[in-house]
């Protein structure tokens, strides 16, 4: 199997993402728009997940992005689109 060159770096961000759980209007005000799971399911194609991020495509204009997510509660955040096809899986 293929070492991850950033396993490292995604085990450190996911441990500092949960240290703190912060609801959804704490994250809201860091990040802007928040999605529970639900949310997330009607407003998301999910491509797949390395924690702490998920990969994904927006259905309102199949843009592909990023969003970082925390454990509990899960709430995703901090949506970042793709600008080419050779980003993200």
């Amino acid at each position: 199997m293929a070492s991850d060159p950033t396993e490292q770096l995604r085990r450190v961000a996911a441990a500092l993402i949960n240290v703190i759980s912060r609801d959804q209007e704490d994250l809201e005000k860091l990040y802007g728009k928040v999605w529970d799971t639900e949310e997330l399911k009607r407003d998301f194609e999910v491509l797949g997940f390395l924690a702490p991020f998920v990969f994904v495509i927006r259905k309102t204009d199949n843009q592909k992005g990023s969003l970082t997510f925390q454990h509990l509660p899960r709430f995703y955040f901090g949506f970042e689109e793709f600008h080419s096809d050779n980003d993200g899986p």
